[in-house]
C-alpha cells in the first residue's frame, strides 16, 4: 500500500478527532462577525475556497479567500487564517511575516517543529493528520472537518459517509476514463478544485472544475464518450441529462460532499495503478515549496 492510499484511509478517525476537539481551539479560530481572509498554497487555497463559502453561507461573516502569495494588502481584516500542512511553504510564511504586528493570524499546521509556529499569532496543531506522501489527502479534509466543526456544520454523518466512500467500489468505467470534469456550488467549488488537483498530481490525468452553471458556458464542448462528469452536491436541473446526452459518464454525488472528495481520492489512486504510476512520487512535486532566497 502507498502512503497515500494508508493516508487517505485513515480519514474517518482524523474527521471524528477534529470534530470532538474543534471547541477546545475556538479562540484561535475566527471568531463570528470578524471579517476573515483564508490562505494557502495548492490544495490549502481550495480548502480555504470551501470554507469561505461555508463560513458566509452560515452568516458568521465576511469571508475571503486567497492564494497566499495574491494577498490583497490594501485591504482590512479582523484575523487572516493561514492552511500549510509542512508550516514551511515560502508564500504563507512570507504573508505571516508581512501581517505581524499589524493583523491577528492563525495557522493550521500538521507539524508544530517549523517556522509557522512563530511566524503566526495562534496556532492550531493537528499533527496525527501529517502525512508522508507529497499529495495532500487527510490533512487538507481534517482541517476542513475541524472548521467546519467550528461553524457548527459538522456532523457524524459526514464520518459515516466518509467510511462508506473507502468502502464501496468506484462507478464501472470511471477508471477507464480519459478526462475528468469535477463540479461544485458554493463551498463544493473548492471541493471540485481540489478533486482536480488530485487527479493531476497523482495520475497525470487531463481534469478540470468549475462551478457546476459555468459548466454550460464552454466547458461541456469536451465533454463525450470516454469522459466523466462528477458533480458534487446537488445538481442544477437538467445538467445530469445534458452531460448523459453528450454520451460522457455522469456521476452524481450522493454522499456529503467531502466524502465524495474521499472518492475522488480513491479514483486518483486507481487511476495511477491503472497506467503503472506511483502515487507517492508524482512529478516535478515535493512536499512543500520552498523558495530560494
Amino acid at each position: 500500500m502507498t502512503h497515500v492510499e494508508d493516508e487517505l484511509n485513515s480519514q474517518p478517525e482524523c474527521w471524528t478527532r477534529a470534530g470532538a476537539e474543534a471547541a477546545g481551539h475556538r479562540r484561535a479560530l475566527p471568531a463570528a462577525g470578524e471579517r476573515v481572509a483564508v490562505v494557502g498554497c495548492g490544495t490549502s487555497y481550495f480548502m480555504a475556497q470551501a470554507f469561505a463559502a461555508l463560513r458566509e453561507g452560515s452568516d458568521q461573516g465576511e469571508t475571503d479567500a486567497f492564494a497566499a502569495s495574491e494577498f490583497p494588502h490594501g485591504r482590512t481584516y479582523d484575523r487572516v487564517l493561514a492552511l500549510t500542512r509542512s508550516g514551511t511553504t515560502t508564500e504563507v510564511l512570507d504573508l505571516l511575516a508581512r501581517l505581524k504586528g499589524r493583523t491577528p493570524t492563525t495557522a493550521i499546521t500538521a507539524d508544530p517543529d517549523t517556522p509557522v509556529m512563530a511566524a503566526a499569532d495562534d496556532v492550531v496543531v493537528l499533527d496525527y493528520a501529517d502525512e508522508r506522501s507529497v499529495v495532500q489527502t487527510r490533512f487538507a479534509t481534517t482541517a476542513l472537518t475541524l472548521l467546519r466543526a467550528h461553524l457548527g456544520l459538522h456532523t457524524d454523518a459526514a464520518v459515516a459517509d466518509a467510511r462508506t466512500a473507502l468502502a464501496g467500489a468506484l462507478p464501472e468505467g470511471l477508471v477507464e476514463c480519459g478526462q475528468f470534469t469535477f463540479l461544485g456550488r458554493g463551498w463544493t467549488v473548492g471541493l471540485a478544485n481540489e478533486a482536480g488537483l488530485k487527479m493531476r498530481e497523482a495520475s497525470l490525468s487531463w481534469t478540470e472544475a468549475y462551478p457546476a452553471m459555468e459548466y454550460r458556458h464552454g466547458p461541456i464542448s469536451i465533454t463525450t464518450g470516454g469522459t466523466a462528469t462528477w458533480m458534487f452536491g446537488e445538481a442544477p436541473e437538467g445538467l445530469a441529462e445534458q452531460v448523459r446526452a453528450t454520451g460522457a459518464l455522469w456521476i452524481e454525488g450522493r454522499l456529503d460532499p467531502l466524502a465524495e472528495l474521499v472518492r475522488a481520492q480513491r479514483l486518483a489512486v486507481a487511476v495511477a495503478a491503472a497506467r503503472g504510476l506511483d502515487p507517492d512520487q508524482p512529478r516535478h512535486l515535493t512536499r512543500s515549496v520552498i523558495l530560494a532566497p
